[in-house]
């Protein structure tokens, strides 16, 4: 399976996962990392375009990120949100390649195909990940973001403002 062919979100979005049997399983670890505090700025990693980023790609961001940002500032110095959740299952369907296949195949005939992965539809201009930290870390998360845009699809932008105090 190529990551480029699930790139674009065309169609119905199908997350009726109650109907099939073996769906894949989330791979993503943790949605908040950090510490919960009172922090002043907020980075925010934002889509460009309408997109969508499969459940390893979002698991390699914030991985990525957050192995960043803990080396400069420590376990308690941020605070990581993911702000995307996968909800779409996505199907392929698996072609025979090898000799004699010609016989077992039935081409695009009945191709619903298996569920082999999770993605999630991001709009342009809609919040991917957002870093919570203090005025002395702000080119930390910036610097960390930077780095986890690498593994995503799409070329992502990078929004520094006040926050003020957090408390969720």
């Amino acid at each position: 399976m190529h990551g480029a062919n699930y790139r674009s979100g065309k169609g119905q979005p199908f997350t009726r996962k109650k109907f099939i049997k073996g769906k894949p399983q989330i791979k993503i670890a943790k949605f908040q990392g950090g510490k919960k505090g009172e922090y002043e700025y907020c980075v925010q990693l934002l889509s460009k375009d309408k997109v969508q980023i499969r459940h390893m790609a979002i698991e390699a961001c914030r991985l990525a990120a957050n192995k960043t940002l803990e080396k400069t500032t420590g376990e308690t110095g941020y605070y990581s949100r993911l702000r995307i959740y996968p909800h779409n299952l996505l199907r392929e369907n698996k072609m025979i390649a090898a000799a004699g296949a010609d016989r077992l195949q039935e081409g695009m005939r009945r191709a619903w195909g298996k569920a082999v992965s999770l993605g999630a539809r991001v709009r342009a201009g809609q919040c991917i990940m957002e870093l919570y930290v203090n005025d002395s870390h702000v080119e930390a998360a910036k610097k960390a973001l930077k780095g986890a845009c690498v593994k995503l699809p799409t070329t992502p932008r990078i929004k520094v403002s006040e926050y003020g105090k957090l408390s969720p």
